[in-house]
């Protein structure tokens, strides 16, 4: 239907029942009369129809009605999500802060100075606050990932380092345990040595021997480069840290994997005597067990590849890592710089019988035997070859390392007349009790050299 409700049907009162809905119907509906009984229903579905309702019988009134009610449930349903979320809030707040997972307890009362040597037995936790000014910036030597290292002069006069673990990350009260664990526990002459800790507001502080020479990594790459390396020095660090390693591996128990091997994390004394740090994710491998299973930690450039994709964690890591140290104590490159990778450098290098062209001039200049760096060079790629089967151990490292190193001087000796069989005898009787010596200490290691001897024979680098 179109058009408009003609104005007679209002006069028709017998007319009981009206369905005008869903037509084209325009105009006003008519007012009164008999239209004002009929529902609202009766006319929906006419766009242009205008209806005006004046009374209940227009079935407004009860819709109306309910969306009144729909609103007002809404409106208090609101108030009282609102309240709720307000309470929770006020709870959250004045709930206390649950204690963080490790600790037993607490730490109350005053900060204390847990003293593991003697220098550190006269001094308090205030004493190192004064003498560090409370941590001032100006002590400042060096910073890590979770930590900052300040130098603090004790009333001896002897320098310690304070490492200073920061006390907002989740991680730091993990790493300070796990550096009490294995520091704490074990003394090697190239390895940091812990001197006390103490439990403070400032965040929780272990204090280590004082480097003059700072990190390895500042003497390669730093801006000052203040000190130039030449190859023997070179060569006295590589053997430090590998001496190192191979203590953590092979004689402590259970052993322990660094897994943190760099050249930042190898720290200079004033003799350029090497010694590792940083133990904080270290990781120990009962020895029943040929590895850990473990999330993958350490450093882009020197973590083990194998290691990154099995998650399968054993001493060979750490002789991965050494490996890439020991490319950059040869060439003076750092590890990875920005889309360069040292060693996948080398490796093309070493494929085309280039390898000594990455040599660091420093070495060149002061190396008068350059055999000795052809076969440095050897056993860095040994020590990162793709399976850790294939590698050596920090035991076999250490010891060719050794076999690098120049021999001492003769001492002068006076001229005298010399018994020529019995000095023959002797030295005869010297070279038999130092090769028993070598076969005592690893039945490997002769293999070992005989191994090593072989793979330099077969892939002589030029």
């Amino acid at each position: 239907l179109a058009g408009e409700i003609p104005a007679q049907l209002a006069n028709c009162f017998s007319l009981n029942t009206l369905n005008l809905s869903n037509n084209n119907l325009s105009g006003r509906v008519p007012s009164g009369k008999n239209f004002s009984k009929f529902p609202m229903d009766s006319f929906v579905g006419n766009p242009m129809l205008h209806v005006y309702c004046q009374n209940s019988a227009c079935g407004h009134s009860h819709g109306t009605k309910v969306i009144s009610r729909t609103v007002v449930a809404c409106i208090i349903l609101g108030f009282i999500i609102l309240l709720c979320l307000m309470l929770l809030a006020i709870y959250k707040t004045n709930r206390p802060e649950p204690p963080e997972k490790g600790s037993d307890k607490p730490v109350q009362g005053p900060p204390k100075l847990v003293s593991l040597q003697m220098d550190m037995a006269i001094h308090t936790y205030e004493d190192i606050m004064r003498l560090t000014e409370n941590l001032s910036e100006k002590y400042i030597i060096g910073y890590g990932a979770s930590s900052t290292v300040y130098k603090c002069l004790l009333k001896s006069g002897k320098a310690i380092a304070v490492k200073r673990l920061y006390s907002q990350y989740n991680h730091s009260l993990r790493e300070f345990e796990t550096e009490l664990e294995t520091i704490g526990s074990i003394r090697h002459r190239n390895l940091v040595s812990l001197h006390g800790f103490s439990l403070s507001p400032h965040g929780n502080l272990l204090f280590y021997d004082y480097m003059e020479n700072g990190s390895l990594w500042d003497l390669l790459h730093g801006p000052s480069k203040k000190v130039k390396l030449d190859w023997d020095t070179r060569l006295k660090i590589a053997v430090g840290a590998a001496q190192g390693l191979a203590y953590l591996h092979h004689d402590c128990n259970p052993r322990i994997v660094h897994r943190d091997v760099k050249s930042s994390n190898i720290l200079l004394d004033e003799n350029f005597e090497a010694h590792l740090s940083d133990f904080g994710i270290a990781k120990c491998v009962p020895a029943a067990k040929s590895h850990a299973s473990t999330y993958v930690l350490g450093t882009i450039g020197y973590i083990d590849p194998e290691y990154a994709r099995t998650s399968r964690l054993n001493e060979k890591s750490d002789v991965y890592s050494f490996g890439i140290v020991l490319l950059e104590l040869l060439t003076g490159k750092k590890a990875v710089d920005n889309e360069s990778n040292l060693h996948q450098l080398i490796l093309s290098k070493a494929d085309d019988n280039t390898v000594m062209e990455a040599v660091d001039s420093e070495v060149s200049v002061t190396c008068t035997d350059m055999n000795l760096v052809r076969k440095a060079f050897q056993l860095a790629l040994l020590c990162t070859k793709r399976h850790p089967s294939d590698r050596p151990t920090m035991h076999e490292v250490a010891r060719v390392l050794l076999s690098l190193l120049p021999a001492p001087p003769v001492k002068p000796t006076t001229t005298k007349t010399v018994d020529y069989t019995r000095f023959l005898a002797t030295t005869a009787a010297e070279m038999s009790h130092d090769i028993s010596d070598i076969g005592d200490n690893s039945s490997s290691d002769e293999q070992w050299f005989v191994k090593f001897g072989e793979v330099i024979s077969k892939h002589t680098i030029s």
